[in-house]
Formats: C-alpha cells, sequence, structure tokens
C-alpha cells in the first residue's frame, strides 16, 4: 500500500499545506488585479523613478562657509562725523564671517560719553519721575542705562542715574541710512564632503582666470557656480527691498542645499540658493574707549542697525546599491502576498458563498481505514457429495 498524508499527533504538529483553488468569481478576480496593478504602479513608479528607492543615501555631509563682504560708503555732515569713510572693516561684524554675519546699514552715535552723573532717557519707562521718592537709590534702571542716584531731574522729570553720559538719544537715529550698502557685494564659498561615498564639492567656479570672481555674478542659469550675490538683490529674493530694512535692520536667512545624484555626472551636483526673512529688526551697540591727557576714560557709542545673514548648508548624496533596491523588492513582493490574502479574506469571510469557498480551500487530509483481514472458513473447502 502507498504512503499517504497521515495526522500527527498531537494536533499542535500538524502540517498545512497550500491547496489553490481557482474560483469563478470575476467581482474578486477584477479586484485582484486591480490591487496588483496598484502595487506594481506604487514600486515602480514611486519607490524606483520617483524616490529613487534603489539608492543608498548620505544626508549628513561635512561643510564649511567662507564669506567675505565687498564696499565702501562715506556718511557726511553727521554731528561729529563731518566726513567719514566706512569701509568692510566699519561695516561688517566680525570683519572675517563665516556662516554668520552682520551688515551696517544704518546707527545711532553717542560720542563723547564719560563716567558720571545725568538724567536718564526719557523713553526709558522705568527712567520717569515727578519726585524724588521715585528713583531709589543704588536701584538699576530696568532697559536703562545706569544706577539710580535718588534724585529726579525736574528738566527731564527723569531720573539722575550714574553711567556713561550723555545718554543714548533713540531720536539721533539717522534719516537716511547708509544707501551704498545695497550694492554691496557678499562672496560665500562653501564645500560639501560626502564622507559615505568620499565625494566633495565647491560651489566655485574651478579656472585659472583670477578675474573671473572680480567681475562675475550670481545667476542660476548663466553663472551657477560664481559664489558672489549682490546684497540688493538677495533681499529682493526674500520678498523685501533694501529700502525696507535698511533703517532698523533685519535677518536673512540663506540657505543652501546640495542634492547630488552620484549615478548622473558630477556637473549635476549643484547648490540650490534660497533667501527668507526672518526678523525685521536687528542691532547691537559697540563702543570706542580712549583717555585724554589727564587719564580720564571716554568712549564713543554706536547702536549699530543692519541686516544680519544667517547662512544654513544642508544637502544629500544618493547612489545605486545593492541593499536598498533588495529591500524595495522585498517589500513589493510582500505586498503582493498581503493581495492575495486580503482576497482570500473576502472570499471566505465576506462573500455570500464564503461556506462552499471555505470547504474548497481547507480539506482535511487523512488516511484511509485499513481493512481487518477475514479468517478462511474452514468448511470453505470441503466438498460435500
Amino acid at each position: 500500500m502507498e504512503a499517504v498524508c497521515t495526522k500527527s499527533f498531537p494536533p499542535f504538529l500538524d502540517y498545512k499545506t497550500e491547496k489553490y483553488v481557482l474560483t469563478k468569481n470575476r467581482k474578486i478576480g477584477v479586484f485582484h488585479r486591480l490591487l496588483q496593478l496598484g502595487i506594481l504602479f506604487y514600486i515602480v513608479g514611486w519607490v524606483f523613478i520617483v524616490k529613487k528607492g534603489y539608492q543608498e543615501s548620505d544626508n549628513d555631509p561635512h561643510i564649511s562657509v567662507i564669506t567675505k563682504m565687498k564696499g565702501t560708503s562715506v556718511t557726511k555732515n553727521f554731528r561729529q562725523f563731518q566726513e567719514r569713510l566706512w569701509d568692510v572693516a566699519d561695516f561688517v561684524k566680525p570683519s572675517q564671517g563665516e556662516n554668520v554675519l552682520f551688515l551696517v546699514t544704518n546707527f545711532i552715535s553717542t560720542p563723547g560719553q564719560v563716567l558720571g552723573v545725568c538724567p536718564e532717557s526719557p523713553t526709558i519707562l522705568d527712567g520717569k519721575c515727578s519726585e524724588d521718592s521715585n528713583c531709589t537709590e543704588g536701584e538699576p534702571v530696568i532697559i536703562g542705562n545706569g544706577i539710580k542716584t535718588g534724585k529726579c531731574n525736574t528738566t527731564h522729570f527723569t531720573c539722575e542715574i550714574y553711567g556713561w553720559c550723555p545718554v543714548e538719544n533713540p531720536q539721533l537715529i539717522r534719516k537716511t541710512p547708509l544707501k551704498e550698502a545695497e550694492n554691496f557685494t557678499l562672496f560665500i564659498k562653501n564645500e560639501v564632503y560626502f564622507r559615505k561615498f568620499n565625494f566633495s564639492r565647491s560651489n566655485t567656479k574651478k579656472t585659472s582666470n583670477i578675474t573671473y570672481f572680480r567681475t562675475c555674478k550670481y545667476d542660476p542659469v548663466s553663472s551657477p557656480y560664481c559664489p558672489i550675490f549682490k546684497i540688493s538683490e538677495m533681499i529682493r529674493k526674500a520678498g523685501y527691498s533694501f529700502t525696507e530694512l535698511s533703517f532698523l535692520g533685519g535677518v536673512i536667512g540663506i540657505d543652501i542645499m546640495w542634492n547630488c545624484d552620484l549615478d548622473q555626472s558630477e556637473s549635476a551636483c549643484m547648490p540650490q540658493y534660497s533667501f527668507r526673512l526672518q526678523d525685521r529688526k536687528n542691532n547691537f551697540r559697540t563702543a570706542t574707549y580712549y583717555w585724554d591727557r589727564d587719564r580720564r576714560e571716554y568712549r564713543d557709542l554706536l547702536k549699530l542697525f543692519g541686516i544680519r545673514f544667517e547662512i544654513s548648508v544642508t544637502g544629500e548624496a544618493r547612489k545605486f546599491g545593492l541593499v536598498p533596491t533588495a529591500i524595495c523588492l522585498g517589500t513589493g513582493c510582500a505586498f503582493l502576498g498581503v493581495i492575495t490574502l486580503f482576497c482570500d479574506l473576502i472570499l471566505l469571510y465576506l462573500n455570500s458563498k464564503a461556506d462552499f469557498y471555505w470547504d474548497c480551500k481547507y480539506e482535511e487530509a487523512k488516511p484511509p481505514k485499513r481493512q481487518k483481514a477475514t479468517e478462511p472458513n474452514p468448511l470453505q473447502n470441503i466438498n460435500i457429495d
């Protein structure tokens, strides 16, 4: 007798093998094919073509940024500054910028300050008073310029303070900002290195022409590898004008994005620049200290308004890899298997003929019953005449 399927014991050791049943259900058949086509379009169209899932990536490049500003301006007939030349050392803070730099566009000058007693500025709320009791001796003026002496100045109706005198007067801000700054240029040299692929790229053009960087200006079409940008043009691309920001300053974000497909030529790896406004006010103070012949200390105070540039560099490099390709293909095969399981569940649980399909799909293989051998009849072979 040939071997047949037998039932294991105990039951949890039973082995279940697949049984393929052809069902003439056109609705489920059409639905199954549509799901398969959807998965194929998703894997091929979205995962492989759009998202390029067959590539491995490196999105943590090593970055270096060097910036330099060029330009000069002159202020005339402004208090002690009868005529003053402003160059890069005056305009740019810090003088050697990296990914952050500040361009001066306006200022308030308070020259010749000396330590002493003077009335607080009327613009400081905590410095206003009507009598001496409003000025507690030894108490600092909140957001002010010194320490209260306990006396109220009846001319200005502000507390007298001990500090650098005379105090800064906000009304002395220049009504005409340093307009020449809009024609200044900013040189941004940026280099990225993707360690995973041992690949580096710079945003500067490799050329032996020493005059190229003196005359070129960045243009995404004609000069994509010229790293020199005009100040007014960057502000315009951020959606504003130099006039709007030059009076009280602002903050401009410069985003440099490297999106490199290393399966293509290196020339296709180019930086993409974008500009955005982050704040519409920006200023800080700086002072120059000196002494007279009597060794008395003085300082010239400048409150500088200007545009702060913050440079952010991000990048991603991609290249074909066997591992991500295998993962994407495996995921697609798993999705196709899930579709078959989903259609089976519809047939077995939601269909009106679910019992019929259940009996067709699941069958228990039982061994045939063994027949008992019949004993010979002793009278069978007796011949009775």
